[in-house]
């Protein structure tokens, strides 16, 4: 689904007047507002004690140079920075951002550990950005189940455990986590395997380690199986790390789509949850940061507001 471009003064209006009591300090707006949208801010400034550790994935914003992503987004709350390769851990670091799930070049979606013929080539890889990214400070790193291409669930999961084994072994030394995203197969990756999330609950429990989990996509989740919250409240202990998106059309997080983020972050807030959110829409705003500033807002309000 496409949605409608909005412009830098609706966009500002969202924030201050469609989200209700929000906050986000006046100063954060310096750099973003002009004239009369500055006005606007002002009035929708209360104070806010934010609970989430803010992320956003930098794929979503690859228009924006890194160096200007990451200045402009410590301002506006955020912690860290998802699915970051090597050569650009060192830009979010001088901007006082973490990487908060590391990848590299090599990881597939498409081709990953359910098929035995890329075991070989991906545990070479892995255990190099493994190494690197537990000298950097790094405590994620991604992995992907890989396509089904004829594969059974059964077999993928067994080849998946196999594949993974001495890579677990591995960041248990380094003390890294390997995280699987669990995608949806319906319309964003067609024929991916880990696209239900009992199938790699059941990956989690036959690994037995706390350094493999899964990272619950709540887009590609919603448009799987639903059920959002009774499946975080159930299985919280399996994921490590959530990434946001609207349903339909994976844009803002805001009222334009199906999904109410305030209740799935007080979710997740009450299971205890001390690790990253990582805002993972396509933004349609003309100024991708105020979509973003917007979706970190969003996910603040629980705490906020003590409900």
């Amino acid at each position: 689904m496409k949605s409608k471009k909005i412009n830098r003064r609706q966009a500002l209006k969202n924030v201050s007047l469609g989200i209700g009591a929000l906050s986000i300090p006046a100063s954060v707006w310096s750099c973003n507002t002009h004239g009369k949208d500055k006005d606007i801010m002002a009035e929708a400034v209360i104070p806010v004690k934010g609970a989430i550790h803010h992320a956003a994935c930098r794929w979503c914003y690859e228009n924006i140079p890194l160096p200007e992503f990451a200045k402009r987004g410590k301002e506006i709350g955020l912690k860290a920075i998802d699915l970051l390769k090597p050569n650009e851990w060192e830009i979010a670091k001088k901007y006082g951002l973490e990487c908060s799930l590391a990848t590299d070049t090599f990881a597939s979606i498409t081709q990953g550990f359910n098929n035995i013929q890329n075991h070989q080539q991906l545990q070479q890889h892995y255990v190099e950005l493994i190494s690197k990214a537990s000298a950097y400070g790094i405590k994620q790193v991604i992995v992907f189940s890989g396509n089904r291409n004829g594969i059974s669930d059964t077999q993928g999961w067994e080849a998946c455990a196999k594949g993974l084994d001495p890579l677990v072994k591995h960041a248990e030394q380094k003390n890294v986590t390997l995280v699987m995203e669990l995608l949806n197969s319906k319309v964003d990756h067609i024929d991916y395997q880990c696209d239900h999330t009992k199938w790699g609950v059941s990956l989690v429990d036959k690994i037995g380690s706390p350094h493999f989990k899964l990272l619950y996509d709540i887009y590609h989740m919603q448009i799987m199986e639903g059920n959002i919250i009774a499946t975080i409240q159930k299985y919280h202990e399996y994921f490590a790390h959530y990434h946001t998106g609207g349903v339909p059309g994976r844009n803002e997080i805001n009222d334009s789509q199906e999904l109410y983020y305030p209740a799935i972050i007080k979710a997740i807030l009450d299971t205890g949850f001390n690790g990253y959110v990582a805002q993972e829409f396509i933004p349609t705003y003309d100024d991708a940061l105020l979509a973003l500033q917007e979706g970190i807002t969003i996910c603040n309000v629980q705490r906020a507001l003590n409900i």
